[in-house]
């Protein structure tokens, strides 16, 4: 059945989604998405993922800034929607938003709710040394990722990348978020309030979690190597240069931490790395075996 939808949305995450729901015959009338940001060396503004994807498909795009102004939500109400849906748009909605389309404003989260509420779920999970994650449909309220679920779809996480991790999710959840929005609109969806019990929240990743610590453990520089790659990068420096961490596999070992061991790995505070794809800056990544023929170790790293 055809809803008219508001589309929210920034980054390639969000695409999938939106694509789903153009594919499935739903009147999207309006895209919104954050503005053009100033890249590269000559500054020209560059559109999001989801704004391209909208122009191409012929959709009304905004760019506000804000949603708190009367004017944006008044705006808004006047699209006259069956509902919004939000996916890592970016912008915090008030209650004049969440409140005007017919059947509400449903968010595509990428986490086991109420765990790893926030900016960085996909990350987080996997730094934590998370088993299993998914995505989730919920309804959205005025708190932060606090609303009912209408539905989940899991996943194991096993030694994925946040890079893979992020791609099944973005495509998991677009076809999660159709069948969503298929049994609302025939009112054959039960909501589940969130159990409250083991919420966490998912903070923004910061530049100083990226430097390597040899003096942890193997196991836990595999989940923080593993939840920053492909980026930002977990990274470590040798003979004065920053070389990123893509992928490395815990093995035995035992020396100080940061000790170069034969074989093209590096002793931890418990175990050790073997180091099988890196990047050094301003170069691709590569198989650790071609880096070490151009870039030879020293005794240790920091």
């Amino acid at each position: 059945m055809t809803l008219r939808l508001a589309f929210m949305g920034t980054p390639d995450f969000a695409t999938p989604t939106l694509a789903a729901l153009i594919a499935a015959g739903h009147n999207v009338v309006c895209v919104y998405s954050r503005a053009p940001r100033p890249k590269g060396r000559g500054l020209a503004e560059e559109k999001s993922p989801v704004h391209k994807l909208a122009e191409t498909n012929g959709i009304e795009i905004r760019t506000p800034l804000s949603l708190k102004g009367a004017n944006e939500q008044t705006d808004f109400a006047a699209l006259d929607l069956d509902a919004a849906v939000v996916v890592a748009y970016g912008l915090l909605l008030p209650k004049g938003i969440l409140s005007a389309p017919r059947l509400g404003c449903f968010n595509l989260h990428a986490s086991l709710l109420p765990r790893w509420r926030g900016a960085a779920p996909i990350q987080r999970a996997i730094i934590a040394g998370d088993t299993e994650t998914g995505a989730m449909v919920m309804r959205m309220e005025e708190g932060l990722d606090t609303g009912p679920v209408l539905m989940t779809e899991r996943t194991t996480i096993g030694r994925k990348t946040y890079g893979a991790l992020h791609d099944e999710l973005a495509r998991a959840g677009a076809g999660l978020m159709a069948r969503a929005l298929a049994a609302l609109e025939q009112d054959n969806v039960t909501e589940q309030p969130q159990d409250h019990e083991g919420l966490t929240y998912a903070k923004k990743i910061e530049k100083s979690e990226a430097r390597i610590d040899w003096t942890k453990s193997a196991r836990e520089l595999d989940c923080l190597i593993r939840g920053l790659s492909p980026s930002p990068g977990a990274w470590f420096e040798a003979r004065g240069e920053r070389i990123k961490l893509l992928l490395a596999e815990p093995v035995a070992g035992k020396a100080a931490p940061g000790s170069v061991l034969a074989g093209l790995t590096i002793a931890c505070g418990d175990g050790a790395l073997k180091l099988l794809t890196v990047q050094r800056a301003g170069k691709t990544a590569q198989d650790a075996e071609i880096f070490a023929r151009g870039f030879e170790l020293s005794e240790n790293v920091s």
